[in-house]
């Protein structure tokens, strides 16, 4: 990954799919974590994750 995945989006994406498409919470997130290039909401927030321990964020 490039560039660091938009937490806004990923939550946002999230929520219209589980409250407005009815699904659940965990399909929500891996759609919104597929739709910025993740397998799944697990491998987005791993990612995240390692970032903040490698890199750390400032």
């Amino acid at each position: 990954m490039s560039q660091i995945p938009d937490i806004e989006e990923f939550e946002e994406r999230a929520a219209i799919q589980q409250y407005e498409g009815g699904l659940s919470r965990s399909r929500a997130e891996d759609l919104a974590a597929q739709a910025q290039g993740f397998k799944n909401a697990s491998a987005y927030w791993q990612w995240l994750a390692d970032y903040v321990v490698k890199r750390r964020l400032r």
